[in-house]
């Protein structure tokens, strides 16, 4: 692979920015646009394009696959965690409001909150998987 110093820059400049931006997007979706989907999208793509500069091996070193499979399976864990306490608390599946009974506002908010955090884990790790996949078939 050819080393090109201004994209290896830029990338380094930018890797940080994007990966916080995916954090501000997932965290600030409960209270306007984004949220999981977007966010886990966004976080995959900081990788991606680590990838696509530094090469394959380098971003697996760095994001093992392991810790992606670990990443699948625990945001739909913590999705559906969310569901059942709801049960367990008398209410329907992803009945938000029974998570806290003193203010049912603040169980919407956190239940929300939790939910696309799980969904945003699961977006990012299948997207990084998916990405793997592709870009290691020549090998």
């Amino acid at each position: 692979m050819k080393h090109y110093s201004v994209p290896r820059l830029m990338t380094k400049l930018l890797l940080p920015l994007i990966l916080l931006f995916a954090l501000y997007v997932q965290f600030h979706g409960d209270f306007g646009p984004g949220g999981g989907f977007q966010a886990g999208v966004i976080f995959a793509a900081g990788f991606i394009l680590h990838a696509l500069i530094y090469g394959l091996d380098q971003t697996q070193r760095l994001l093992p696959p392991w810790v992606l499979r670990i990443g699948v399976s625990l945001g739909v864990l913590i999705y559906a965690s969310v569901g059942v306490a709801g049960m367990l608390l008398g209410g329907a599946y992803l009945d938000y409001g029974v998570l806290d009974s003193h203010d049912p506002m603040h169980g919407q908010h956190l239940g929300i909150l939790l939910v696309e955090l799980g969904v945003g884990i699961t977006v990012a790790s299948v997207m990084v998987t998916i990405f793997y996949s592709f870009a290691g078939r020549g090998r």
